[in-house]
């Protein structure tokens, strides 16, 4: 694996750091139901706060990526971690809430939702397995989560430099790239994923029948999720990412 070469070359060695391999965990679920892949509960998901709940082979990982970047003088944080259906639902229906209210008709507010925010039980935060980071050791903009803090003189150069070149040793993948030929969702240099874990799980969920699973789950809005809909949004906003993280 190209980690333990890396963590060779670092002054990690010094302190007995040990890397673990991609694919080395055992205990974990290798079938995903229904609820697992939407948010709704994973026996794999460690961690108490907002920022610190994952899946723990992301966890595992993370805390080496973490240590590697240390020794550069970069602080890794996650500003968000595991998402849960309940918690996706009530971004999207306040959204949805709110534009229909302000004149929208439904279609519309949905597709205004959908500029940024995933549909409840859509979202790749409900695996734990995908993560939101910053540079904490770098001054603070405003609003951290946008794509202009990660070049040109943004406070997270550093972070997204490093990270280019080193997060694939930790099997952590940008998913939404700096793509112009790529749909869906935007560009975020600050969304990456750990791959031994989110793609067997995409590979699961796109086994589920997602026009009944947002009708079951009366979301605000889902009459108006039809066939048409569907297709788009999974092509665009699901399978439209990184293709390192499709297979």
């Amino acid at each position: 694996m190209k980690r333990k070469a890396f963590i060779k070359n670092t002054s990690l060695l010094s302190i007995g750091l040990v890397s673990i391999p991609s694919l080395a965990f055992s205990g974990f679920t290798s079938e995903y139901t229904r609820e697992q892949l939407i948010g709704k509960g994973n026996p794999d998901i460690t961690g108490d706060t907002y920022t610190s709940k994952m899946h723990r082979a992301t966890a595992a990982a993370l805390k080496q990526m973490k240590l590697a970047a240390r020794s550069e003088g970069i602080n890794i944080e996650v500003v968000s971690a595991y998402r849960s259906f309940q918690r996706q639902k009530e971004i999207y229906e306040g959204k949805y809430r709110k534009y229909t209210s302000d004149g929208d008709g439904p279609e519309r507010a949905i597709e205004r939702i959908i500029e940024y925010s995933t549909i409840p039980g859509t979202s790749r935060h409900h695996w734990g397995t995908d993560l939101d980071l910053i540079d904490a050791n770098a001054p603070q903009p405003k609003n951290l989560l946008q794509a202009q803090n990660y070049h040109g003189k943004g406070p997270f150069c550093k972070l997204k430099e490093w990270l280019d070149k080193h997060a694939e040793s930790f099997d952590f993948f940008e998913v939404y790239t700096d793509d112009h030929n790529r749909k869906g969702f935007s560009y975020e240099p600050w969304h990456l994923s750990y791959a031994p874990i989110s793609i067997p799980m995409l590979q699961a969920y796109r086994q589920l029948d997602l026009k009944k699973v947002l009708q079951e789950e009366m979301i605000l809005g889902s009459e108006f999720f039809t066939d048409d809909f569907i297709s788009k949004y999974r092509k665009q906003h699901i399978l439209d990412i990184n293709p390192r993280l499709l297979s």
